[in-house]
């Protein structure tokens, strides 16, 4: 290795002046090419399949998505207001005496015991079960007036049930006030 160092450092004027003959980079990647048996870069067809694949199946599921969540009119519910101005009318006065009484079972509610409130709000929730399955058969049905008279009908039961609730709190509720006011009275 010296040697050649000490040969190249002697001779330097001799290496910068003269370029390569011509040629010489091509008969060099030939002489690469047979000593290490290197082919050309073969490019495959496989990964931009792929690609394209995924990016296919990446549009349809999204298309397939947005066309379950927004465009398709299959998994939602017909309401009394759907049906006409009149109904819409009497479907918002039943909503919001139910929201009316709801408040009031929930600024009077006394109950402390965790299982009648959780059984109050299940006995609420199958209502509107009730309800939900009267609105899908008003979609596949829309001019049934027995289906309308039966969506009706549930609202008028649920607000008597509410009602009922109401009052049966607000009974307690003064009791238990008599008896705490009586007690403090004998004290």
């Amino acid at each position: 290795m010296k040697n050649i160092e000490d040969i190249i450092r002697n001779n330097r004027d001799l290496f910068e002046d003269t370029e390569p003959p011509k040629g010489h980079f091509d008969r060099f990647s030939t002489k690469l090419e047979e000593r290490f048996h290197v082919q050309g870069v073969k490019r495959s067809i496989v990964p931009y399949l792929l690609k394209a694949a995924v990016v296919t199946l990446l549009v349809t599921l999204s298309s397939l998505w947005i066309w379950d969540n927004f465009l398709s009119s299959e998994g939602k519910r017909m309401t009394l207001g759907d049906v006409s101005p009149q109904y819409r009318e009497v479907e918002n006065y039943y909503i919001h005496q139910v929201n009316l009484l709801e408040n009031e079972i929930n600024t009077t509610a006394i109950i402390d015991d965790p299982e009648h409130k959780d059984m109050l709000k299940s006995e609420m929730r199958s209502m509107d079960s009730v309800y939900v399955q009267l609105q899908k058969e008003l979609k596949a049905n829309p001019d049934d007036e027995r289906i309308i008279s039966a969506m009706i009908e549930h609202y008028q039961t649920k607000l008597e049930v509410m009602s009922y609730i109401v009052n049966q709190l607000k009974s307690i509720r003064d009791e238990q006030e008599n008896i705490n006011g009586n007690e403090k009275v004998s004290l």
